[in-house]
């Protein structure tokens, strides 16, 4: 598991240049060549591969080749982005699976507990925290979709039982892309990114075909993948893209600054999250981590069954 910076930072060979205050992210490791905006001239310094055939462009020219380096970066980082997106929501839909019926029945217990305390005491307090326990644990609207089908209002469901009981139980439904479906997902979105287009009816086009390709990868459909990449080989080939005022170039690349920054706010709120914290604890092995809190659930639950057994005995 990479995090989108890490993963940006392999694919953005380039550095970045500043305008007006704003960030302009640069890249394109696959178109060639390389190249910087500077931001003393507010021009391209270009790579030393590149230095005999920039030495005598014109400023638009330049400027066309750091819009299109900028362009490559974004679409490279909003991949990297959406990839751990999908590797967060599957990782959180395994964890409620797993561990979301050991929690309830960790709630159940306390409730019960603090409920068998208070009979026995019949001190006020003791009453107060055990009404509060049970209320934590009462039916609520939505349940079910949060645990996604291992309890609703009624309580846990068999498969649920079943784990707490040692007994079989059909595993959490697993939605990882394969690597050939990861492959497939990042050609399609390099050569069908909405940011590419030149005019908003391709642009619309684009983002409809974008919606469906995200949509596979996220189920780690990669045959329909494969369909995909067939239908829009077969499509309508993108008009080249003709020369640009410089106005609108600058623009542009402003507009690719911002959409970074907003890409980065979504990457630092996924890998802050909490079920982003645990994936990077196991990035690797996800699966083990699961594993090794299930074992410290159960311990947690027997330890609670004994402490209630001993209570009501």
């Amino acid at each position: 598991m990479t995090t989108p910076e890490a993963e940006q930072s392999q694919a953005e060979p380039a550095g970045a240049g500043t305008r007006g205050g704003a960030e302009v992210p640069a890249g394109g490791g696959e178109q060639g060549g390389e190249a910087q905006v500077s931001a003393e001239d507010g021009g391209v310094r270009p790579c030393s591969s590149e230095a005999e055939n920039l030495g005598d462009a014109r400023p638009e020219e330049r400027l066309e080749r750091a819009v299109r380096a900028a362009e490559q970066a974004l679409i490279e980082y909003e991949i990297a982005v959406e990839t751990f997106r999908v590797e967060v929501e599957n990782f959180s839909r395994l964890h409620h699976q797993k561990l979301g019926p050991m929690y309830a029945r960790l709630d159940e217990l306390d409730a019960c507990i603090a409920e068998a305390k208070a009979a026995r005491t019949g001190d006020p307090e003791d009453i107060r925290k055990a009404d509060e326990a049970r209320a934590r644990v009462l039916p609520m609207p939505g349940v079910e979709e949060l645990f996604h089908g291992w309890m609703d209002g009624a309580g846990l469901f068999p498969e649920a039982e079943a784990m707490l009981t040692d007994q079989p139980v059909r595993p959490p439904q697993r939605v990882r892309p394969s690597d050939e479906a990861r492959k497939l997902y990042r050609e399609l979105a390099r050569k069908a990114h909405p940011d590419l287009a030149q005019e908003e009816a391709e642009r619309s086009r684009r983002e409809e075909f974008i919606t469906r390709v995200n949509a596979a990868y996220a189920r780690g459909d990669e045959a329909l993948l494969r369909e995909l990449a067939e239908e829009w080989a077969a499509g309508p080939v993108p008009k080249e893209q003709g020369p640009t005022p410089a106005e609108e170039l600058y623009a542009r690349l402003e507009w690719l600054a911002q959409r970074k920054e907003m890409l980065t706010l979504v990457a630092k709120e996924l890998e802050e999250s909490a079920i982003g914290a645990m994936l990077r604890l196991a990035p690797d092995d996800p699966d083990r981590l699961l594993d090794e809190i299930a074992e410290q659930l159960l311990a947690q639950v027997a330890e609670r069954e004994a402490e209630l057994a001993a209570l009501r005995g």
